[in-house]
């Protein structure tokens, strides 16, 4: 197992250096002159070559992206013109709180997802499977930052029952209950689309599952039915599903760009936009690169996963 993992972990390093190049690129073809967007009314040509000389931007693209590899290899990704302060102390720094958040809302959709998929495959073709499959269809449906919105007004402006923005409150607070309190509505927002991907998914591979022979078998033995349904069923079903979840984690990644930005949430999502905004270039790079190779890390957790419930893979 532990050579499958090394051999993985080897696999990702080209990827990870494919993300560079490829998040590089994105950011040089971004139109304008990043010099003249930063003076603003100080542009004068004289300042827009200086500027341009002291960011490297007069180098040629190569030039450019080998010295920010470089750096990048040394852990320096450079320094926010925005926020004067190194990016990666930022980007950390901001990656942590969407982590809690991208965390907490995966966590919320793989619960809600497996038992609202097995729930819907044991009752199949009943009302109860009728009804799970039709509000797992408007969960998908759903713009996520729509339904931020609708929870906002329901529950923080009609209701008062949780804030509507924040991480913490601006006074008092910035203990685990406060967070908690911050974190229901932007979590139970990002969870809904991917809760109902892994419901789909989850009630299909059990359908199949439940059609194979052991399953008739364990049941002819005069196993109870839960027991079938858990110990047999969910098992090799669940097989089937990491993956998917590995790959949910990464679109909750990135949904979490839209969700922070409703509900005022301070991670990577929100600094991204302000980021972009403002043209800090660097500060961009840094944030688009952890998002993907967090997601990159995420699936090969799933896989490694996937490897370890599943023999046959191995």
């Amino acid at each position: 197992m532990a050579g499958y993992i090394l051999k993985r972990l080897i696999a990702a390093i080209p990827v990870l250096f494919g993300l560079t190049i490829i998040v590089f690129l994105i950011m040089a073809m971004i139109p304008g002159d990043t010099a003249t967007a930063i003076l603003g009314s100080y542009a004068t040509p004289e300042n827009v070559e200086k500027l341009n000389r002291d960011l490297g931007l007069d180098k040629s693209l190569p030039q450019q992206y080998f010295i920010w590899l470089g750096n990048l290899l040394q852990g320096d990704m450079g320094r926010s013109y925005s926020l004067n302060r190194p990016v990666l102390d930022e980007v950390v720094e901001r990656f942590s709180a969407t982590m809690i958040l991208a965390g907490t809302s995966l966590v919320l959709c793989s619960i809600f997802g497996l038992l609202a998929g097995v729930v819907s495959a044991v009752r199949q073709f009943g009302w109860t499977d009728k009804i799970i499959t039709f509000l797992v269809l408007i969960g998908i449906s759903t713009p996520s930052f729509w339904l931020g919105l609708l929870l906002i007004l329901a529950f923080a402006v009609k209701l008062q029952l949780f804030p509507a923005s924040g991480m913490f409150a601006i006074y008092g607070g910035g203990d685990l209950p406060d967070l908690i309190h911050h974190l229901v509505l932007p979590a139970l927002t990002l969870s809904v689309v991917a809760t109902g991907v892994i419901a789909r998914l989850t009630r299909t591979s059990m359908l199949e599952v439940l059609r194979q022979d052991y399953i008739r078998t364990a049941r002819a033995k005069g196993l109870a039915e839960r027991k079938v349904i858990a110990k047999h069923a969910f098992k090799a079903a669940l097989v089937n599903v990491i993956p998917v979840i590995g790959i949910q984690a990464g679109f909750v990644m990135g949904g979490a760009v839209y969700i922070e930005t409703v509900f005022q949430w301070p991670g990577i999502g929100s600094m991204l936009v302000t980021a972009i905004s403002t043209r800090d270039l660097l500060l961009v790079q840094g944030g688009v690169l952890f998002v993907a190779a967090a997601y990159v890390l995420f699936n090969l957790a799933a896989d490694v996963v996937q490897t370890m419930l599943d023999p046959r893979l191995r």
